[in-house]
């Protein structure tokens, strides 16, 4: 037990819905005359289950429910699931930035928290006196931090504009300052929401880099939350999957990513889609063949009606189940740079598919005068098998190499 660091004990959070608080006097004199007496609050026994995506019959919903679990000291704990599925209500219980309406975390030592872009920073204040007075509210002492302020400021890359106020630094700028801040001043809970997104790529390679000597080098704790599976799999030891607000699977890295990605939309095959929306210029996608193999054809179909849009140009972007992009494929290099907007149904060859074994799901976008004017993500789920991609006589397999994509060569 001397290992545990943080522990959850049935934490949930109850919200009503369209409005601050319990939103009514009534509620709010009969909670505490329930109070008063020494009785459990009458509102907890009310409440639907956090589902997004559907229209409850309550004013009450339940953002999360009896969620439990221990970490220990050093131990990177990924916490992932579909958007709505509770893991920022999670984050910011756990940092104490919201309590809970049942339940208790307890903690040893300090906690620091990323949360969303520029959480606890003064925007009038400049990027020097937000290092020290976030630095005051984790309990550091001046010394300490005026010790380690050159290496904040050279991991985030600020230094041009650390005397400048907060307020003018971009996205970007805030999260990389604020990222080294939690870092650097050494907390022992640290606590990250999906906001190095934000960030760049070469920010994040780093960031995720800070993040691994945290937890494995100085022994440190580490929650992370994020969309971004690789991302996840490169640095947890261990990860939680939410649903609805409620824990649905707590195990290691691979065995949760596969019971997210087996419980997710991209799992559902999909050749079709059709838009019910006739407002919408994308009307329907479709891939022509039943099966698809590396190293052979796909075909996509295209109908859209792109007679209101000058010089209008169709984008499709293949993604693999950990949400990266593998593919891009644009109308625009293609004769003229644009497509004809007297035709409505367009089809994209690719001769030699060039993707491994495994599942993807394709977002399809209609740019017309540099402005996205119709977008349809996850229109097409689909699976590929392995091929004889190089005419070699037999299947690569890619899976072993852990690729992604092929490519073709020569040797001499």
């Amino acid at each position: 037990m001397s290992d545990i660091i943080l522990k959850a004990e049935n934490i949930s959070k109850q919200y009503r819905l369209g409005l601050v608080g319990t939103g009514t006097i009534s509620h709010d004199l009969n909670r505490w005359w329930y109070q008063v007496r020494g009785k459990e609050d009458p509102y907890l026994k009310i409440g639907e289950a956090n589902d997004r995506s559907t229209k409850g019959t309550s004013d009450y919903v339940w953002a999360l429910q009896d969620i439990n679990f221990e970490v220990k000291r050093g131990e990177v704990l990924g916490i992932i699931g579909k958007n709505g599925a509770g893991k920022s209500t999670l984050l910011k219980i756990l940092s104490k930035v919201t309590s809970p309406t049942t339940g208790e975390i307890k903690t040893k030592g300090r906690i620091a928290s990323l949360l969303e872009v520029g959480t606890g920073f003064h925007g009038e204040m400049t990027g020097r006196e937000n290092i020290f007075l976030n630095g005051a509210i984790l309990g550091m002492t001046k010394k300490e931090i005026t010790s380690k302020i050159d290496d904040i400021i050279d991991f985030s890359g600020c230094e041009r504009y650390i005397d400048s106020p907060v307020k003018r630094y971009s996205s970007g700028m805030k999260v990389r300052l604020a990222f080294a801040v939690a870092a650097f001043l050494e907390p022992e809970i640290l606590v990250i929401d999906e906001v190095l997104a934000v960030g760049d790529a070469e920010f994040q390679k780093k960031a995720i880099g800070k993040m691994q000597d945290i937890s494995r080098g100085q022994g440190r704790t580490v929650l992370f939350v994020s969309h971004n599976m690789a991302a996840v799999k490169s640095l947890c030891t261990r990860t939680i999957v939410l649903e609805n607000g409620i824990s649905v699977f707590d195990g290691t890295v691979d065995e949760s990513i596969e019971y997210y990605i087996k419980n997710n939309v991209k799992d559902k095959l999909s050749s079709e889609y059709f838009n019910k929306n006739n407002d919408k210029p994308i009307k329907g996608v479709k891939i022509l063949e039943n099966i698809l193999i590396s190293g052979k054809q796909m075909t996509i179909v295209i109908k859209a009606d792109l007679m209101k849009y000058d010089k209008g140009n169709l984008h499709i972007g293949i993604y693999d189940v950990n949400d990266e992009k593998l593919v891009h494929i644009s109308s625009e290099y293609f004769d003229e740079g644009y497509l004809n907007n007297t035709k409505n149904v367009f089809k994209c060859t690719i001769p030699k598919l060039a993707l491994t074994e495994g599942r993807y799901y394709v977002n399809i976008g209609l740019i017309a005068n540099n402005l996205i004017v119709d977008e349809v993500k996850e229109c097409l789920n689909f699976g590929v098998l392995n091929g004889d991609f190089y005419n070699c006589g037999f299947n690569v397999r890619a899976s072993a190499l852990k690729a992604k994509t092929l490519i073709d060569f020569d040797w001499e």
